[in-house]
């Protein structure tokens, strides 16, 4: 059994205390810049399951204004991001579907 101090000296510092994996050290990045650590565990799931520049786009956005409520404004701007991805996204596949269909028209 390891004593506290191998333990202790095994720990690096600088990842910090919510850090065993990558998408965790960010989603805790998020929640300090938003400050919002009460809710880290919601940027920690966003950090892990959502694109990574939409996250950085929201936090460029929020941290370029001068909100009260950061973290209302950054869900708030991911949500809008989000939708316009999927509208850029199906836009093109739907333009070419109808292209398909009336050709007469291009």
């Amino acid at each position: 059994m390891k004593s506290i101090k191998d333990v202790l000296s095994a720990r690096d510092p600088k990842k910090g205390k919510y850090s065993k994996h990558e998408h965790q050290v960010f989603g805790y990045y998020l929640a300090t810049v938003l400050d919002d650590v009460a809710h880290k565990t919601l940027y920690f799931r966003l950090a892990k399951e959502e694109d990574r520049n939409l996250l950085e786009k929201a936090l460029a956005f929020v941290k370029d204004s001068n909100a009260r409520s950061k973290g209302k404004l950054f869900m708030w701007k991911l949500k809008q991001l989000r939708e316009s991805a999927i509208v850029s996204t199906v836009e093109p596949q739907h333009a070419a579907a109808l292209g398909a269909q009336n050709p007469s028209t291009a």
